[in-house]
């Protein structure tokens, strides 16, 4: 009869096995991949464009679609995302430019799209970003565009408005926020630091446990963690990671007032990424000026026309003109689908401004 310890020796024989098969399909697979880039190159592919937004979103939801446990699909896909990361490196690693300093929630929606080799960039405001990538210091760029609870990111929908850049991917982040210190005792917490929309989402729970402490807002949650962490005082709401990176203590866990908190992200480039059958196209027009009755309704009417779903519209002042708005829409479809095309020729006929901000697959996990 075999013991407890030969049973535990075979099974961990078997996990050693396991782990150098592993290995080695693992570096196959990315001896392919440096093929795949010098199959691009010598038919004219320009050296760093090895990210494909749809062919990686389509590998990742193949990951899931063949995943028969134990592991949920959402781990088996993030592992994959990680082995991917790698093969992209081999050439060289993506810039990508986000919300500084280290330990924001943009750092960490970068790391859940891209994997964490890439060359993730640092910058103190979300126009900066915009600014990277136009000028090519970085390949793509990361922004909030909205939260669950608090609505969109104005700045983001500006710049968006006048960049030349595209939309070629989205990264959904559930976001539960921490109250980070150095006091030991939430009582001695007298200022609280963190981005006004964290402010916003932890309300509630300011109000009640920490009335009585002022609160700063900083241009990201990652700032207020390094502002606590280098002055000893006051208290941070955070990330988790960001509690690690400037070890801080967490005096308190999860106090977003929405158990559901959820920020989207998108992911901006040079890039128009093909169809996948999944995809969101976003884009902004404005109705012509005059203040006609039913103005709204006859430009966005040839959506509803082509069966076509709005999953989201936001205005926002034009400034071009006293009381005259651009309204951001998401839709679900590609611009290269034929019904999508069709629809946004004759809106972009019925407006007074138009512009795709780019087609691109929805999140996968």
């Amino acid at each position: 009869m075999s013991t407890g310890n030969e049973e535990l020796g075979k099974a961990r024989e078997k996990i050693d096995a396991i782990d150098a098969e592993l290995q080695k399909l693992i570096s196959q697979r990315a001896r392919v991949a440096e093929e795949v880039r010098e199959i691009k190159l010598r038919n004219g592919g320009a050296a760093g464009d090895h990210y494909r937004p749809a062919r990686e979103a389509e590998v990742l939801k193949r990951a899931m679609a063949r995943n028969e446990g134990p592991l949920p699909d959402e781990m088996m896909a993030r592992l994959m995302r990680e082995i991917m990361s790698a093969c992209l490196a081999l050439e060289a690693p993506l810039s990508v430019a986000y919300l500084g300093p280290e330990g924001t929630y943009t750092q960490a929606a970068v790391y859940k799209h891209f994997g964490h080799q890439v060359a993730a960039r640092a910058v103190s405001a979300i126009d900066e970003i915009f600014r990277d990538v136009e000028s090519g210091i970085a390949s793509y760029g990361v922004v909030p565009i909205e939260n669950s609870t608090e609505g969109v990111v104005s700045s983001t929908l500006d710049l968006l408005a006048n960049t030349p850049l595209s939309i070629c991917g989205e990264v959904w982040l559930p976001v539960h926020h921490q109250l980070l210190s150095r006091h030991e005792r939430i009582e001695d917490v007298q200022v609280v630091y963190a981005h006004p929309q964290s402010f916003a989402q932890c309300r509630r729970w300011l109000d009640t446990r920490l009335p009585g402490a002022a609160r700063e807002p900083l241009a990201s949650n990652g700032a207020a963690a390094k502002r606590v962490a280098e002055s000893g005082q006051g208290a941070a709401i955070a990330s988790a990671a960001a509690g690690e990176l400037y070890g801080l203590r967490v005096l308190a866990a999860n106090v977003e007032d929405d158990p559901n908190n959820t920020t989207r992200f998108l992911v901006i480039g040079r890039q128009n990424p093909e169809i996948t059958g999944a995809d969101r196209t976003s884009l902004v027009c404005s109705a012509p000026s005059g203040g006609e009755a039913g103005a709204l309704f006859r430009l966005l009417e040839p959506f509803a026309g082509a069966g076509i779903n709005l999953s989201k519209i936001e205005s926002r002042p034009s400034r071009r003109g006293v009381w005259d708005y651009n309204f951001f829409l998401d839709l679900e479809g590609h611009r290269a689908e034929a019904h999508v095309a069709q629809a946004l020729e004759e809106v972009r006929k019925r407006s007074a401004f138009f512009k795709i901000l780019g087609s691109y697959p929805r999140a996968v996990m």
